[in-house]
């Protein structure tokens, strides 16, 4: 594994981050986890930049996580890269089946393609022609679902079953437990269904990002850099789990991106393209020349945010407001938590 940090680095100060800050409200393409907007809080570090972008609905605890990753990003750098180009797949949102070649079409050629799944408001009718659709657009490439946890595990046996004909690499999280996860892996096991268990939530927002591992409930772990507190824990994380990780996003801009990129290059293998391609679904970004893929990897590189454009995307003064006073909350606890990659004194 690359060499990690040998002693903490000092917190920045509160002051210096709030001077560094830019809070931006970027359009999306399409809705995705229900939103068409993605507000997100960007910091200028010494050594590059790092983004801040818990969902609203994440506590300060769970979003330290999130602002720890952003300052090693911005005030510690990331590890020595193993590799300079990162496979990615296309992300295909909860659309009708009718708009997926439009969706589709902004990531050009890939080789692997991720469908959402288990929508509130819809039906196993509506996953089953969204993958049709996607395995008409691209026959050869590889298809993983991600239920984010919407089904339960009567409704994912069901449901995988359904989908496995059209060749399933994988199902990203179909249920929200990890022994939900176990049972859905043994059921679909016994029924002789080829279909591969991944753990996401289940890593990423458990006290133990162990625990999904240890109880044999997946065949292969979902990573991502600020849910977990930077790119060191990551790696940490995916080194004692002993599964077969995929790198993915949290519907980062090319900031956050870029952190996603330096965790999958510094792993020693990278056997599954990363959900890293996510960019793409953005109307618009904070870069002018944007981390998306070309001919299905992106090429490792940093990433400088334009002024005129955190300036055109501005999130509104109340908005700003309330990240800010975020920032103050979220600082205090990651302070208060003395977190791995830094200490207050």
């Amino acid at each position: 594994m690359p060499e990690r940090l040998p002693h903490p680095k000092r917190l920045p100060d509160l002051e210096e981050l709030l001077d560094s800050a830019s809070v931006v409200s970027l359009p999306m393409r399409v809705k995705f986890r229900g939103i068409m907007e993605r507000e997100t809080l960007l910091l200028r570090g010494p050594l590059g930049w790092g983004e801040f972008c818990p969902f609203p609905e994440y506590d300060d605890d769970e979003s330290s996580r999130w602002l720890a990753a952003a300052l090693e990003a911005g005030w510690l750098g990331f590890p020595e890269p193993l590799r300079d180009t990162i496979p990615v797949n296309a992300t295909v949102p909860a659309v009708s089946a009718d708009r997926v070649p439009d969706v589709l079409a902004r990531f050009g050629r890939v080789d692997a393609v991720k469908v959402k799944v288990a929508e509130k408001g819809q039906q196993l009718s509506d996953d089953l022609a969204r993958v049709a659709a996607v395995r008409r657009a691209f026959p050869e490439a590889a298809i993983r679902v991600d239920a984010n946890g919407g089904w339960d595990v009567e409704e994912a046996v069901e449901a995988l079953g359904a989908l496995a004909p059209y060749g399933l690499e994988y199902a990203e999280q179909p249920v929200s437990t990890i022994t939900g996860l176990a049972e859905v892996r043994r059921r679909l096991a016994a029924a002789g269904t080829p279909v591969l268990i991944a753990a996401d939530e289940s890593v990423r927002k458990e006290d133990d990002p162990l625990r999904v591992a240890k109880a044999g409930a997946a065949d292969l772990i979902v990573v991502k850099v600020a849910p977990l507190g930077g790119v060191r824990r990551a790696l940490d994380i995916v080194e004692q789990a002993g599964l077969p990780a995929v790198v993915s996003s949290a519907l980062d801009t090319s900031v956050g991106i870029r952190g996603g990129l330096a965790l999958a290059a510094a792993l020693p293998t990278l056997p599954y393209a990363c959900g890293l391609g996510t960019v793409s679904l953005f109307a618009s970004d904070i870069t002018r020349d944007p981390l998306v893929a070309d001919d299905g990897a992106i090429r490792l590189r940093d990433i400088t945010a334009d002024p005129g454009l955190l300036e055109q995307y501005a999130a509104p003064r109340e908005r700003q407001d309330w990240w800010l006073d975020r920032l103050r909350r979220v600082h205090e606890v990651l302070a208060n938590n003395q977190h791995g990659l830094f200490t207050v004194s």
